[in-house]
């Protein structure tokens, strides 16, 4: 079993800039994509960002440019660099693990507000 801490959530004004880090358990685990996904009030969760551990990146659409995902896979981290926030980007955002074997684990969420 894999556990997943995010964190970096929080209020924001629009144009400005959030970093979102995520943890994973130390496990036997092998971590195959890391991702981050969103999920706004009466709306579907949707892909934002995934990165392989070869370092393939996929991106939103609504998201590029503006988002960057990294990850560190000796430290089982992913990151998401959030500039140019705009209130349509408030959700709650969670990060998500994927093996080769499909087996995959999510975190909890982290709120992410965009007003001002």
């Amino acid at each position: 079993q894999v556990q997943l801490v995010e964190s970096g959530g929080g209020l924001v004004q629009p144009g400005g800039s959030l970093r979102l880090s995520c943890a994973a358990s130390e496990s036997t685990f092998s971590i195959y994509v890391m991702a981050w996904y969103r999920q706004a009030p009466g709306k579907q969760r949707e892909l934002v960002a995934s990165i392989t551990s070869g370092g393939s990146t996929n991106y939103a659409d609504s998201v590029k440019g503006r988002f960057t995902i990294s990850r560190e896979n000796a430290k089982k981290r992913s990151y998401l660099q959030m500039n140019s926030l705009k209130p349509e980007d408030t959700a709650v955002y969670y990060c998500y693990v994927g093996g080769l074997d499909l087996t995959g684990y999510w975190g909890r969420g982290t709120q992410v507000t965009v007003s001002s």
